[in-house]
């Protein structure tokens, strides 16, 4: 993303790749246990300091995805800290993070407020209040807590910080479900 690569070097890529896939698709399917991975980031709470990502591909937190955000989260008492760097993959404007990249982040570190309170629940609404620009290849942070709850409904809020800069407020309803309805989508 960040160079200027001529064809020959694609089409080497892709021959290279071609060479591997062989390989991987010879490994057994992956098998995830929908139920199994919503009480594991759902039912028993992260302990404070430690963090958790659904599984490796994961868009945001994924390290294993190779178009990821490779963001870092861990809890601080009750509030989700997210962590991560930005490169040239998620460019909008020039030099700076594409808003639908940082709504991405807000949204994770908001349901990571839901692992703390051991409910699974679907966003409902996700409000993004951008108050300055996002940069690329610095370190953003984002924390994020639970607001209000009634009933079904929480009401979690997160900012966004580049060093001592706002860049973006976060409003978000979530609606609670029981594991199992969560399980199966």
């Amino acid at each position: 993303m960040a160079h200027e690569v001529g064809d020959e070097m694609f089409e080497r890529i892709t021959t290279d790749v071609r060479g591997l896939l062989a390989a991987v698709e010879a490994t057994p399917d992956r098998i995830r246990a929908p139920l199994d991975m919503v009480h594991a980031v759902f039912v028993v709470p992260p302990p404070d300091g430690r963090g958790r990502t659904n599984f490796p591909d994961d868009i945001v937190t994924g390290k294993a995805n190779p178009l990821g955000m490779a963001a870092d989260i861990r809890r601080e008492g009750n509030v989700a800290v997210l962590r991560t760097t930005l490169g040239p993959a998620f460019e909008g404007a020039p030099g700076r993070a594409h808003g639908g990249a940082v709504a991405a982040l807000m949204d994770e570190v908001m349901g990571f407020v839901l692992s703390i309170n051991a409910t699974p629940a679907y966003t409902g609404r996700l409000t993004i209040t951008y108050r300055a620009p996002t940069p690329l290849g610095v370190e953003v942070e984002m924390r994020a807590k639970l607001h209000s709850r009634h009933g079904r409904k929480l009401h979690i809020e997160a900012d966004a910080h580049h060093g001592s800069t706002l860049i973006a407020h976060g409003e978000g309803l979530f609606i609670a479900v029981d594991p199992e309805s969560f399980a199966a989508g």
